[in-house]
């Protein structure tokens, strides 16, 4: 006579003279030689996973390995079937899951692989409990825990990802670019827009105190009219201008005609200009009157 120690969540197989007889629970158990009784072996009652890589093709030609992840568990009340019926339950799991995964996934292009993996992963669940229950074992969980493409391929793909993230950030970039180009023509427009009025209130403003002064000078002294008030101060404007540009720093060079007469020439083209001026207009009403 002789014991056997069980370990926790385990049970053993007690055989007599080869046949079974008996089943050993955890903790102390006798087993009579003198009757033929013997240890066959045990079994865990615990959760058990298995992980198996499987190398297989996709429709649109991609080779990709497939890690499925299959938990299982003896069934207790079913211990005899799965000590006895079968001689590597690993072995048939894994058979079971090749042939599953490598029915399906040829059906399917590498991008839908990886947005199918719980459809897989319930197929093969599905068939290994239909084949595995009748010898003793639970299926509990089946899992795709991992895809893996060929190398060159994962390289092409990322290579594919890049070019379409650098197209987009290009588009925004142009998008970018254009705001800006717009937004600053926006604003040259308006800041001319504004220029031009404060030009336009200047030069109304200057044509108001010419205005004012002529009538101011001509109602002040006598025996002279407004056409010589007019040359006069656009004499006094044109010295104005020749200090401010002797004056003023940053000026480039500038060259213009000027002599002593001078003064006499620019008085002379603004009286030529005053009288031809005159005389356009009063071609002009005598037209109108015809």
């Amino acid at each position: 006579m002789f014991y056997a120690c069980i370990d926790q969540a385990h049970v053993g197989i007690i055989e007599r003279f080869g046949k079974f007889e008996k089943l050993a629970q955890p903790g102390f158990n006798c087993v009579c030689c003198c009757l033929g009784q013997s240890k066959a072996g045990e079994l865990s009652l615990r959760v058990q996973q298995l992980d198996v890589h499987v190398d297989t093709k996709t429709r649109d030609n991609v080779f990709v390995q497939i890690v499925v992840s299959i938990q299982y568990i003896v069934i207790k009340e079913q211990v005899y079937d799965a000590f006895y019926k079968l001689t590597n339950s690993q072995a048939q799991i894994r058979a079971y899951v090749f042939d599953n995964v490598r029915a399906s996934v040829p059906l399917m292009d590498l991008d839908d692989v990886f947005i199918a993996k719980e459809t897989i992963a319930r197929g093969v669940k599905e068939e290994l409990s239909k084949a595995m229950n009748s010898f003793g074992y639970q299926i509990v969980q089946a899992l795709v825990t991992d895809i893996v493409p060929d190398g060159k391929v994962r390289a092409a793909m990322n290579e594919i990802n890049a070019a379409q993230r650098l197209r987009v950030a290009t588009l925004e970039k142009s998008e970018a670019l254009k705001i800006q180009v717009v937004k600053a023509a926006e604003a040259e427009s308006e800041a001319k827009f504004l220029q031009g009025q404060g030009i336009a209130r200047q030069r109304q403003a200057i044509v108001n105190g010419l205005r004012d002064s002529v009538l101011q000078f001509s109602s002040e002294v006598d025996d002279i009219d407004s056409k010589a008030v007019i040359e006069m101060m656009m004499l006094t404007q044109y010295f104005d201008m020749l200090k401010d540009v002797g004056t003023h720093g940053g000026n480039s060079s500038l060259f213009i005609p000027h002599s002593a007469g001078g003064a006499n020439d620019a008085l002379a083209t603004i009286r030529n200009g005053f009288l031809q001026g005159s005389q356009g207009a009063a071609l002009q009403q005598q037209g109108m009157q015809r």
